[in-house]
């Protein structure tokens, strides 16, 4: 299963958290916001197919975020878990810890901001815009 969706870099991307990272509807990022990658998303977890949601709600579901901008490109692996509610409507937060809410796409993932492709984050830096693919699949 696969859902796309669309987000814009911002001025005060700088990606240096260390265990998550985050993108948002919001337009406008303060430069305190090192985990926030992407803004002004076109669509939010609630635009995500039930069926899709039911998945990620499950433990055995890998999650893989492909993030793509002009120059770069990423890919994070992470897991599903029953306590997801996938109920935020302006933020998707991926977290390489097992910590849960409403803003949680996926648990235990591979990379935080601080570990995102290089090329990437300075396209972001300067406003690009980045596709955002996430596949589920079995483990």
């Amino acid at each position: 299963m696969i859902f796309k969706l669309q987000t814009k870099g911002h001025r005060n991307v700088t990606s240096l958290h260390k265990s998550t990272f985050e993108i948002t509807k919001d337009v406008e990022i303060g430069p305190t916001a090192d985990c926030i990658i992407g803004t002004d998303m076109d669509k939010s977890m609630l635009n995500f197919p039930q069926e899709f949601k039911d998945k990620i709600a499950n433990s055995d579901t890998r999650i893989s975020v492909i993030l793509d901008t002009e120059n770069g490109h990423d890919e994070i692996t992470g897991w599903g878990h029953e306590d997801l509610t996938l109920t935020h409507p302006t933020d998707i937060v991926c977290r390489t810890s097992d910590y849960t809410c409403s803003r949680t796409l996926m648990i235990r993932a591979d990379k935080a901001a601080k570990d995102l492709d290089e090329n990437l984050i300075e396209d972001l830096k300067n406003g690009k815009v980045m596709e955002v693919t996430i596949k589920l699949s079995e483990k």
